[in-house]
């Protein structure tokens, strides 16, 4: 996990032994697979392709499990912290921002998040468009 400095350019990670190693080699045996099935068909080697579907499937769906959940962690942490640094009269807006706005907050600031908030809700702002107005970007070297 590298805590080099983190901006819009800079941020998407990668988990080397989801995405280069597991991901590889679950693509390589679905692969082998396809190519036995056209060589040499038979029901064994129908069956190893299902399996090798079955194997993928399941790899990207415990992938996106993992995402939902920490989505959702950093949905209720970023309300938290709206709740605390937000002016009274504006905390009843918070929970009209969506999944994807507040994810896109996790990088702003404490002293920008406000505002970026309000922004994203004025201008139905995407989680991408949120990061692109990000002036003081707090890192997230915790991301799956």
């Amino acid at each position: 996990m590298s805590n080099s400095p983190q901006d819009f350019k800079h941020h998407a990670r990668f988990d080397p032994l989801f995405h280069f190693f597991l991901a590889s080699i679950v693509i390589a045996n679905l692969i082998c697979a396809i190519v036995l099935v056209i060589r040499h068909p038979h029901w064994h080697a129908a069956w190893w392709l299902v399996l090798s579907v079955a194997a993928l499937v399941a790899t990207f769906k415990l992938r996106l499990y993992s995402l939902k959940v920490q989505d959702r962690v950093i949905r209720l942490e970023e309300r938290l912290r709206l709740q605390a640094l937000a002016p009274a009269e504006w905390r009843t807006q918070i929970y009209r921002l969506s999944e994807d706005q507040l994810i896109g907050l996790r990088f702003a600031s404490d002293e920008e998040v406000v505002e970026l908030a309000k922004q994203a809700l004025e201008n139905n702002l995407n989680r991408k468009q949120i990061k692109e107005r990000i002036k003081s970007w707090r890192a997230d070297f915790w991301r799956v």
